[in-house]
């Protein structure tokens, strides 16, 4: 070890960044930071990547289309598939 170091061209906070990530705050209900990192602990995975993964899943479901009305393509489709696997 040396006796002195030079800290002069130091920064603070995280010695590696991350990519694709941005740091926020951000408020949230005691019951749900408790859900996840419960949940999180029981699955070996960190409480904030499993919050990602359900904002994302979120977003994922809602990109669907909901409730559309089956066209008859797909409704052929669907029949020639079934007949066949019969």
């Amino acid at each position: 070890m040396h006796k002195q170091y030079d800290f002069s061209e130091g920064k603070r906070g995280a010695v590696l960044s991350s990519t694709g990530k941005t740091r926020i705050t951000i408020m949230l209900d005691e019951e749900i930071l408790e859900y996840f990192r419960k949940y999180a602990e029981a699955q070996g995975s960190g409480y904030q990547t499993m919050i990602n993964a359900a904002l994302r899943q979120f977003i994922f479901d809602q990109s669907k289309p909901a409730n559309q009305p089956v066209t008859e393509e797909t409704l052929r489709r669907v029949l020639r598939e079934e007949l066949h696997t019969s």
